[in-house]
């Protein structure tokens, strides 16, 4: 018999189970994931290469962390609109268009905060 802590233990690690098999579900059916993931091993090695400091890491691992989080969320948005209301109606138009550009957001200031962190290593 188990008790009220290995249940909520179970309940936990289950999540976990749930938020990775979402991660992969992500990134197996929608191509800008994939896209996201190349650029992420990309920088990752270019940073490596570069060898830039922990403080360049730190907004580095932000950046690419904030794009991959409104990837997502632009994604789940996408898909309840479509659900919810699958013929054309401007207002689901514009929720998905206000989403699609909080990534656009989210990927410029990613490639800013890179050229900062990655053009003077290069131009030495």
């Amino acid at each position: 018999m188990t008790g009220p802590k290995t249940n909520y233990l179970r309940r936990r690690l289950l999540s976990f189970r749930y938020a990775f098999s979402g991660i992969a579900a992500f990134i197996i059916t929608e191509p800008h994931a994939r896209i996201h993931a190349l650029a992420t091993v990309l920088v990752a090695a270019l940073g490596l290469y570069a060898r830039i400091t922990a403080s360049q890491w730190i907004a580095v691992v932000i950046v690419t962390g904030m794009v991959w989080i409104t990837e997502m969320l632009n994604t789940v948005i996408e898909k309840m609109m479509d659900h919810l209301s699958p013929e054309y109606h401007p207002r689901v138009k514009w929720i998905k268009d206000v989403a699609a550009g909080a990534v656009l957001v989210a990927v410029l200031v990613a490639v800013l905060t890179g050229a900062v962190i990655f053009l003077p290593v290069f131009i030495k």
